[in-house]
């Protein structure tokens, strides 16, 4: 079977605006890059349809869904936060993120391929139930694992390898014992959270695990980190595996501190691939996040995504 990429050409009207970092062009740059993927291994699923209200409100506070919609129609542009900006196309965009995101999760359910990544923007893992945050608006990772939850899945490990910690996805599953949240990030750093003593609430307790890293760190010291990953899962074994991925842990990323390379990605996605071969029947389902380098994105993005399909 195939690895299947979901990309919408809504998600380049998106537009946020000239010098900031949540470009159209880091999505340009990534299909430029990708262009020579062989259809052999690949799959390109451009198909799927805008979420409705019904599936981005199992996450998000309906009020806020309409709210986003209302202000991307009236007012044309402007922002939802301190840097979550919107245009008019913005509402349809990230509607369109939150299907590409479950229509592939059905693909792999329905083994017509055997993981995925949804290329798609704007990203997600910050965005809270009722607000937007750090240039996202839904929170698309997180309505796909209640999705999948609907379709039987008991079991789903989310690992946020995004420089910045997936706070949105963290706080959505924090009392939930059948969604593992996990995440390797930059701290202290933006958002301020995700430090190790954040381990979850109730029911949840102990199915969150912070991995915060000092500025600087490479890729050993994501690879030892990732034996606590190994080492929980073991014990958690997941039935579907959905990754955050973004690519600003790379060194050349403008906007953080860490020292990955490109080849890292290679490395992070091995170690993942390792888990849901293990537990999963392979089913992973990764979602662009952050990166903002045009050049380290678009490398570490491929890697990422020839790595998947092996």
């Amino acid at each position: 079977m195939k690895t299947g990429i979901s990309f919408h050409e809504s998600f380049l009207q998106h537009k946020t605006g000239p010098g900031h970092p949540e470009t159209h062009v880091r999505l340009e740059s990534i299909l430029e890059k990708v262009s020579d993927l062989p259809s052999s291994s690949f799959t390109w699923k451009k198909s799927f349809k805008e979420a409705p209200l019904s599936l981005i409100s199992m996450i998000h506070d309906p009020n806020y869904v309409r709210l986003v919609g209302q202000v991307c129609e009236e007012k044309g542009t402007g922002y939802l936060d301190g840097d979550t900006v919107f245009s008019p196309n913005s509402y349809q965009a990230a509607s369109l993120a939150v299907g590409a995101g479950v229509s592939l999760a059905q693909d792999i359910l329905d083994g017509h391929i055997k993981n995925g990544m949804a290329l798609v923007r704007p990203p997600g893992h910050h965005a809270e139930s009722d607000h937007a945050m750090g240039f996202c608006l839904f929170n698309n990772i997180a309505i796909t694992a209640k999705y999948l939850q609907t379709k039987g899945i008991k079991k789903i490990l989310i690992l946020d390898w995004d420089v910045h910690h997936g706070n949105g996805t963290q706080h959505q599953f924090y009392e939930d014992d059948s969604v593992y949240f996990v995440s390797l990030h930059q701290y202290p750093f933006y958002p301020g959270t995700g430090s190790s003593q954040e381990r979850g609430k109730g029911n949840g307790l102990g199915f969150t695990l912070n991995l915060p890293m000092a500025r600087g760190a490479d890729e050993k010291e994501y690879l030892k980190q990732f034996s606590l990953v190994h080492q929980e899962m073991e014990i958690f074994q997941p039935e579907f595996v959905l990754v955050s991925a973004g690519f600003d842990a790379h060194e050349r990323d403008p906007l953080a501190g860490m020292n990955l390379t490109t080849s890292s990605y290679e490395r992070l996605t091995q170690e993942v691939k390792q888990i849901a071969d293990t537990y999963s029947s392979g089913r992973i389902l990764s979602f662009l996040e952050g990166g903002y380098d045009f050049l380290a994105l678009s490398e570490s993005v491929k890697v990422h995504l020839e790595t998947l399909a092996i």
